[in-house]
């Protein structure tokens, strides 16, 4: 009976997080000058679907040069180009990945950069190692390979302790990876360059719970959002990328916002369920039917406390 409900459970699984399969994809970064390292306030960036799809629109950046872009469909492929007065353009045609970080920090160059010897202009500046050590990270991070990648994110923020995107994933891997002292040194040093304060917050919160330090963790607590739908549903974007891992922090702290919230019990409850963890997904599945005992998942919570037992 246990090994045929075992089964069974991956299917309802499987058709529970496919409820929430979405295809947006965003996208991040910062326009620089090449030479000077300033940022390009009057960049545009330009997004052309080149499949499927009829889509172009330009993005303008924001004052520091940095940029949020949003699209819908995330599915196809993008000509995305770079470009703002006075310097040379940059284009790339990319597929985004969906629940990823998808960050572009661009360098473009001066038209009025000397030209080679050839006669030719150079179209490429020297790479900034802050820059290019958190890239190699990030994409580290995406392939799973969370040592390789936190030590990338520690090359970043060495280069450059400015860095405050660096800080931040830092710090996110470093809990990702229950390496929490590292963690709130990150966030911390986050929040003073001006970051992400609901996400580091957040990351405050569980980091200072994990080591026993409840005064701290009730203080980043209070600084938390108290979306808890928004932080349930980018949640439930990972659980349908399959990255238990990235999502069960977002769940924790969605119950954090709000006790009540019956599903994030339901999908933790699963999580654990999926990573072998029977007694968290006990508890969890559990507290699932306390609050909503007719709910739309009350018969699978049921079903897996049987096996459970």
């Amino acid at each position: 009976m246990r090994k045929a409900f075992a089964i069974c459970l991956l299917v309802l699984a499987s058709a529970a997080t496919n409820a929430f399969a979405l295809g947006e994809v965003r996208i991040t970064g910062k326009v620089t000058d090449a030479v000077t390292k300033k940022p390009l306030t009057d960049a545009v960036i330009t997004m052309e679907a080149t499949q499927s799809i009829t889509f172009k629109q330009d993005f303008k950046v924001a004052k520091d040069g940095t940029y949020a872009i949003f699209l819908l469909n995330g599915t196809v492929k993008y000509k995305v180009t770079w470009a703002a007065p006075g310097h040379q353009p940059y284009q790339e045609v990319v597929k985004f990945k969906i629940g990823d970080a998808n960050v572009r920090d661009i360098e473009l160059n001066p038209t009025s950069a000397a030209p080679a010897a050839t006669g030719e202009v150079k179209t490429e500046a020297k790479a900034d190692p802050a820059v290019t050590a958190y890239n190699e990270g990030a994409g580290l991070a995406n392939d799973g390979k969370d040592a390789e990648a936190l030590a990338k994110f520690d090359e970043a923020v060495t280069a450059n302790p400015k860095l405050t995107r660096g800080w931040e994933a830092r710090a996110k891997l470093a809990e990702r990876t229950k390496n929490y002292a590292k963690a709130i040194e990150s966030a911390n040093k986050a929040l003073e360059l001006g970051g992400d304060e609901a996400d580091m917050n957040s990351i405050l919160f569980d980091a200072y719970t994990a080591t026993g330090d409840k005064a701290k963790a009730a203080e980043a607590k209070k600084k938390m959002p108290a979306n808890a739908a928004g932080l349930y549903n980018d949640a439930a974007k990972l659980l349908n990328s399959g990255k238990d891992g990235d999502a069960e922090p977002l769940l924790k702290q969605a119950i954090a916002a709000d006790d009540k919230f019956a599903m994030a019990y339901f999908q933790l409850g699963m999580l654990y369920l999926r990573g072998g963890k029977n007694a968290e997904a006990k508890a969890n599945l559990a507290k699932y039917l306390e609050l909503d005992p007719k709910g739309a998942e009350s018969a699978t919570a049921t079903e897996a406390l049987k096996y459970l037992k």
